[in-house]
């Protein structure tokens, strides 16, 4: 299993779109180095998990067929993490399809999400290459040869906000993003179901600084409570790959910052390219 962080920004970006910050104005004197875009991961060449604004230059920048993905997992409907518009591209004259159906899975807020913006836009031609499906926490279903499993992460109270764990040929990555803590119940699960992770990639969108457990983001502090977790589960052990991403600016995550904050707690840092093989 090949997993590709193709953006590991939170939803500003780094450095930040409106922001004149001290950080962010050294970021952009950097180049493309320290820039971050907004989340997205990919799992071998087939599965893709959140889509946002960045899609497109990730395909680009990261030589992403995004014409051959199969299955797109959405953990919520925040535009950082599902930017549905660009859909409306996917076959008729804009596109020769590696793959004749793309399948999303997201819960109730994401469909809503997809049928509002694409119902200005959305040609007859187009609209058979792609099917919604809504899924709901706790739930385990099949996607391109994949097992999937949905648990619900401690992010928004509008909405059932989905994490992610997925597995094939007895390789396991489990998605940790944008959530403050992972429940008790959630673990159990995970361990109920047998899941083994190879790599996990958590939220540390705080950085140094902690969430307490209670906010909808983590530090690393918070993100060494859950790995704790997963490993008293027996759902990681010491070849897990630990990475920690989806970074704010206020955090002043440069390459730097964040490599040397993952190696005094045990992680890797994730960056807009980092490509990992378990």
């Amino acid at each position: 299993m090949i997993i590709k962080f193709l953006g590991t920004g939170a939803a500003e970006g780094v450095p930040a779109m409106f922001c004149n910050c001290r950080f962010c104005t050294w970021a952009r004197e950097q180049g493309m180095r320290e820039v971050r875009t907004r989340t997205q991961v990919l799992v071998d060449d087939g599965l893709l998990i959140d889509f946002p604004p960045e899609a497109y230059y990730h395909s680009i920048a990261h030589g992403v067929d995004l014409s051959s993905v199969e299955t797109l997992l959405v953990t919520h409907s925040h535009m950082d993490h599902f930017y549905a518009h660009d859909f409306i591209l996917r076959g008729y004259k804009y596109a020769r399809l590696g793959a004749p159906l793309l399948n999303i899975y997201g819960n109730e807020e994401v469909a809503k999400v997809f049928s509002e913006c694409t119902a200005r836009e959305m040609k007859p031609e187009v609209a058979p290459h792609i099917c919604f499906n809504q899924i709901s926490p706790y739930s385990i279903f099949t996607a391109s040869g994949y097992r999937v499993a949905a648990l619900p992460a401690e992010h928004v109270c509008t909405e059932r906000a989905l994490l992610f764990y997925v597995e094939r040929e007895g390789r396991g990555y489990l998605h940790l993003h944008d959530t403050g803590n992972l429940s008790d119940e959630a673990v159990a699960f995970l361990a109920d179901n047998g899941a083994r992770a190879d790599a996990v990639a958590y939220d540390c969108t705080f950085g140094e600084k902690s969430g307490n457990l209670s906010a909808r983001h983590m530090g690393v502090s918070d993100v060494c409570v859950v790995r704790d977790k997963l490993a008293a589960a027996g759902i990681i052990d010491g070849g897990t790959i630990n990475v920690i991403t989806h970074f704010s600016h206020n955090c002043s995550p440069s390459r730097a910052n964040m490599d040397d904050l993952a190696s005094r707690f045990g992680f890797v840092a994730a960056y807009d390219g980092l490509r990992i093989e378990v």
